[in-house]
């Protein structure tokens, strides 16, 4: 049975696309008949060129830009790439994101600002210039990427945590701003999803996420595309400001103790 091509005639962009949930993405939409920008930073230039040509291999559409989300000028330009690439601008994936990891009084100041820069103002400014084009041309559908870890907390990613609630919260507020202009914007908040950035954490960290999950398996990133792409569509034309779990039920039930996570005071030397 062949794809639903939801998107044919459309384009649009998806950030963070050069690997993982991004990348799964970018080829979801392109499967659906849409024409893609796969933006990721330069330093990811080679996947991300390595995701263009998964989709064109599988005849569809799409285009690699460097971007860092972070920087203002760099996603004015993403948007405007996309809508002289393509022609216009009607779906958005704001996927791109990065993760600090330490105890909270640990982690390094330089390490926060980072993890802030990218997750929550490089989803703003895309937001931002994104709903720019939407507003004269017509409407579209936007997509963020949040996290089960934006709706509760995971120890050990204070930095991720915030900014992941924050995405949240920046969903519902332009959602309600922009619903009559024929825009929604929705979020999914993925759960231990098998990424190269799940790949890089700490093996407590991982084992964490996945030990509430009562599907207990790692998700793939091709089961949180598939969310996107619905949540992008005419099939989801009723829905905007939902952050969507995508987490194999984690949310459903309590999460497990772990000592070295949540250590107790006498098993922690105590700062004088």
């Amino acid at each position: 049975m062949s794809e639903p091509r939801w998107f044919d005639g459309k384009a649009g962009l998806v950030t963070g696309a050069a690997s993982g949930i991004g990348r799964a993405s970018a080829m979801a939409y392109a499967a659906a008949g849409g024409a893609v920008i796969v933006g990721d930073l330069e330093s990811s230039r080679s996947r991300g060129e390595e995701t263009v040509r998964l989709i064109t291999a599988a005849g569809g559409q799409a285009a690699f830009v460097a971007v860092d989300v972070a920087q203002a000028d760099q996603v004015e330009s993403l948007i405007n790439t996309t809508v002289s690439t393509f022609g216009s601008l009607d779906f958005a994936h704001n996927n791109a994101g990065t993760v600090a990891e330490g105890f909270t009084a640990e982690v390094k100041e330089s390490a926060w600002d980072r993890v802030f820069d990218v997750n929550i103002k490089g989803v703003w400014l895309c937001m931002k210039y994104e709903l720019r084009h939407m507003k004269k041309h017509g409407g579209g559908a936007i997509v963020n990427t949040a996290s089960v870890s934006g709706l509760v907390g995971t120890a050990l990613t204070s930095p991720y945590v915030s900014t992941k609630h924050a995405v949240v919260g920046l969903t519902k507020v332009a959602a309600g701003e922009y619903a009559n202009l024929r825009i929604r914007i929705n979020a999914v908040a993925p759960g231990a999803i098998w990424t190269p950035l799940m790949e890089s954490a700490p093996e407590p960290l991982q084992q964490m996420m996945l030990a509430p999950q009562p599907l207990h398996r790692f998700g793939t990133a091709e089961e949180v595309a598939e969310a996107v792409i619905w949540l992008s569509s005419e099939k989801a034309s009723f829905i905007t400001g939902v952050t969507l779990p995508v987490d194999g039920g984690l949310l459903a039930t309590p999460g497990s103790y772990n000592p070295t996570l949540s250590p107790s005071a006498d098993s922690v030397a105590l700062d004088a």
